[in-house]
C-alpha cells in the first residue's frame, strides 16, 4: 500500500532541531517532504508575502535521517504551505505537521504563532493538520522524550481523521529527563500578555523599543491547556479557523442597524 504523504514545515527555520526531530519521527510513519523557511519566522502569525518575490531551493540537510525531499523557502510559514500545495508536492498530502516549535504555543500564543499558522493554512486548504510545540526555547531541547506521543497522535489522526474545519494544537511540557505523563484533550486557556516596551535611545539620538512582557493566566480551569502543561501532560486543543462568534449573532440582530434612518 502507498505510504501516507506527510508535509512537514515550521517557523523556526529548516535547520531547527525541532523540525529535524519531527522529520525523523514522521519517516517512521510515511513519506516525508519538507517545505520550511530558510530563516527563523517566529511570531509571524498568518502573514504572507505580497510585496516581494518568493524563492525556493531544494536542499539536503541530513542524508541519513532527512526527508524524501526538502525545500527551503524565503517566505513565511504560511507561504511555505501555499507553495508546497500549489507547486512543490507531487500530490495532495495526507497530513501536514508543523513544528516541533521551540517554545509554547498554548493559550493566547496560538494567535501569534507561525507554527500554528502554517498548520491552519493547510487546514484552510482541506488538509488535515497538526501544530506541535515544546515548552522549551533552548536549541538543545530534548524532543525525544515525547517522540512516542507525537507518533501516536499523528497515527491516530491518520486513522480516525481530524474533523473538518479543525486543526490540532499540540503542546508538550518541558520535563526533566522523563517522558510526559500522558495526553489531555483541552480547551484553550484564557490568558493575555501584559506587554511593556523597553525604550532606549540609539547613538543617533532616535528612540527605539524592545518588546517585553509577562504572561498573565486568567483561567483556573483544570480542563485547559495551561493546566495540562503545568501538570506534566501534553495538551491537545482542537482549534478552528472559522473566527465567527456564533453565540453573538442573536445579540447583534437585536441592534437597530438593519435599516437606514
Amino acid at each position: 500500500m502507498t505510504k501516507p504523504l506527510i508535509l512537514v514545515t515550521n517557523d523556526d527555520g529548516i535547520t531547527a532541531p525541532g523540525l529535524r526531530a519531527l522529520v525523523r519521527f514522521m519517516k517512521e510513519i510515511g513519506d516525508v517532504i519538507v517545505v520550511a523557511p530558510d530563516s527563523p519566522q517566529s511570531g509571524m502569525g498568518h502573514a504572507i508575502t505580497l510585496d516581494s518575490t518568493l524563492h525556493t531551493e531544494r536542499v539536503v540537510i541530513d542524508k541519513m535521517h532527512g526527508a524524501n525531499e526538502e525545500y527551503s523557502c524565503s517566505g513565511t510559514p504560511a507561504d511555505c504551505v501555499k507553495l508546497a500545495l500549489q507547486e512543490l508536492l507531487p500530490r495532495t498530502p495526507d497530513l501536514c505537521v508543523s513544528g516541533i516549535n521551540h517554545g509554547s504555543n498554548s493559550s493566547i500564543n496560538v494567535i501569534y504563532s507561525g507554527t500554528m499558522s502554517a498548520a491552519i493554512e493547510a487546514g484552510i486548504e482541506g488538509i488535515p493538520a497538526i501544530g506541535f510545540s515544546l515548552c522549551d526555547y533552548s536549541w538543545e531541547a530534548n524532543f525525544e522524550l515525547a517522540s512516542s506521543y507525537v507518533k501516536q497522535i499523528v497515527s491516530q489522526a491518520l486513522l480516525h481523521k481530524i474533523p473538518k474545519g479543525v486543526v490540532l494544537n499540540v503542546n508538550i511540557p518541558k520535563t526533566e529527563n522523563e517522558s510526559p505523563k500522558g495526553i489531555r484533550i483541552c480547551r484553550q486557556a484564557r490568558a493575555n500578555w501584559k506587554e511593556k516596551f523597553d525604550k532606549r535611545i540609539s547613538p543617533m539620538g532616535k528612540d527605539y523599543y524592545w518588546l517585553t512582557g509577562e504572561f498573565e493566566l486568567l483561567d483556573k480551569g483544570k480542563d485547559t491547556d495551561e493546566w495540562a502543561l503545568a501538570n506534566g501532560y501534553i495538551s491537545v486543543v482542537p482549534t478552528q479557523f472559522d473566527l465567527t462568534a456564533h453565540h453573538a449573532i442573536d445579540d447583534l440582530n437585536q441592534w437597530n442597524i438593519h435599516e437606514q434612518e
